[in-house]
């Protein structure tokens, strides 16, 4: 199965959803957040700027749960 390419509205969803965490993330390093919710620190970084537009729900709720964040205030649209 191929993957139909992301819309415009795809890629601005997930730049407002790295926007989001990486300002929850707050004062902790990327090392720090990374480690806690299990991802390398390179992916933490991809989805924070953008880079990975749809990450994985799981991802997602890993990272809002090492930043303290409740899952539903992620919900951008």
């Amino acid at each position: 199965m191929v993957r139909p390419p992301l819309s415009k509205a795809d890629r601005a969803r997930g730049v407002r959803l790295g926007a989001q965490l990486r300002a929850a993330r707050g004062e902790r390093t990327a090392v720090e957040v990374a480690s806690a919710a299990g991802i390398s620190v390179e992916t933490l970084r991809k989805i924070e700027h953008g880079r990975i537009p749809t990450p994985t729900f799981f991802t997602v709720v890993a990272i809002a749960r090492a930043v303290q964040m409740p899952v539903d205030r992620l919900c951008v649209d």
